[in-house]
């Protein structure tokens, strides 16, 4: 058994793996070699923002220092190789996702700005007094509020699908909301809080019977899944780079691109014109009419790069390594009676909530901490989901590939060690 207190022996040696080499990869991710508090970090708090490879670390170094100059407006070689650089990105994030053609990939500084220009711009165009809109017990903030705030905006209703005591989406409620003023449904593809995976095939099927469109918050599903928006059949899909192990500050949306087209503008300036007289603008062509100011350039470039990383890894590879971590993690969790897990979705993500009995959640984020053990403590922007589960907030263990069975050991632990001082 590791200590909580081992700085040495926090490897993949005592597990079985699948054909992942992790003990390379957490060699590309320079951040994990550090102690925190004199012990060996052990960061599982992917969720809330994973950690970066050296190619993506090295991508914005040599791109500030090569290739720096503003896009789509010089003539001059830096100019032109930082324009080809970003659109080249373009390519590449419409190819990860599967998108039909570049031009329906709009990049913004993530998934929370993303459903708020869905939804200030098609959704403000589509809904009027009384319309609905469908989302669940289970969204992060971000898919909430834009939709309250739109709802206050054109006095369209907010209907709420319900999850069952396992965290999932209960099909048949969803099913019976959907009706004659049902012009949107706002759904995630996995929860933050849960780590539930919906079944989006179901879900967009049973919209698209009655004519409604889906947007798709796919934040943390792009980290662990190989997504694509054309089988999925879905009108919007919207993501981030730095869930996704590349640079914070960057996300993309994906669109239909007659919708698209039919949009109009989510905020004015440079880039988004063609012309600009006093009289009359005239707006710029899809995608660019939805990308005012000069954009995160390095940003957007680094997140086509850890795109094409998880490509090159392989989502096979991926989810099957994750499911062993996952399956770990439960089993040495449902081992600590103190313990109670929130959220036992048949299909899960690697994503663990849980509370501590007698114990707040901050007060074992933080003993963790002492440990090296870095895990998200509160109620994770999904204050509903606390909400239905009676807990003012919880425990998140949060995995990625570069995680390891015995990194969850080592929480365990902690956790045993935590029970005890709070039951002495």
């Amino acid at each position: 058994m590791i200590s909580a207190t081992d700085t040495t022996k926090l490897t993949n040696a005592d597990h079985p793996t699948t054909s992942l080499d992790v003990e390379q990869i957490r060699r590309e991710f320079p951040i994990l070699g550090q102690t925190i508090n004199g012990k060996p970090l052990v960061y599982l708090d992917n969720a809330a923002s994973s950690q970066k490879p050296q190619v993506v670390i090295d991508t914005l170094t040599r791109y500030y220092r090569e290739d720096h100059a503003n896009i789509h407006r010089a003539v001059h070689t830096l100019g032109v190789r930082a324009t080809e650089a970003y659109e080249g990105a373009r390519v590449q994030v419409q190819r990860f996702i599967g998108a039909e053609r570049a031009e329906e990939i709009i990049f913004v500084r993530g998934a929370t700005e993303g459903i708020n220009l869905i939804a200030q711009t098609y959704g403000r165009s589509l809904l009027h007094q009384g319309d609905e809109i469908v989302i669940t017990t289970m969204e992060h903030h971000s898919n909430i509020v834009p939709w309250q705030i739109l709802c206050e905006q054109t006095g369209a209703v907010l209907r709420v699908a319900p999850i069952n005591d396992d965290g999932e989406l209960m099909l048949d409620e969803y099913e019976k909301l959907l009706g004659p003023r049902t012009k949107l449904v706002s759904i995630t593809h996995v929860s933050n809080a849960l780590g539930t995976i919906v079944p989006l095939r179901q879900v967009v099927a049973a919209a698209h019977d009655r004519g409604i469109g889906v947007v798709v918050d796919g934040a943390q599903a792009t980290p662990h899944m190989k997504v694509d928006v054309r089988e999925l059949d879905c009108e919007f899909y919207t993501f981030s780079s730095h869930k996704m192990f590349g640079p914070t500050g960057v996300g993309a949306v994906y669109g239909k691109f007659d919708l698209l087209e039919a949009m109009p503008p989510y905020q004015g300036g440079g880039e988004m014109i063609k012309s600009v007289t006093f009289e009359k603008t005239t707006y710029n062509d899809v995608p660019h009419k939805f990308e005012a100011g000069t954009p995160n350039i390095a940003g957007v470039i680094g997140f086509a790069v850890a795109a094409n990383y998880l490509v090159e890894i392989g989502f096979d590879r991926i989810a099957a390594y994750e499911h062993e971590l996952l399956s770990h993690a439960t089993e040495m969790l449902s081992k600590v009676s103190e313990v109670r897990l929130i959220g036992t979705a048949a299909e899960k993500a690697a994503v663990l909530s849980f509370v501590v009995n007698g114990v707040h959640a901050h007060d074992v984020g933080t003993i963790l901490d002492s440990e090296g053990i870095a895990v998200r403590t509160g109620h994770h922007c999904a204050q509903p989901v606390m909400d239905r589960f009676a807990v003012p907030a919880t425990v998140r263990a949060s995995l990625a590939f570069y995680n390891t069975p015995a990194e969850i050991d080592a929480m365990v632990v902690a956790l045993r060690n935590v029970i005890k001082v709070f039951s002495g």
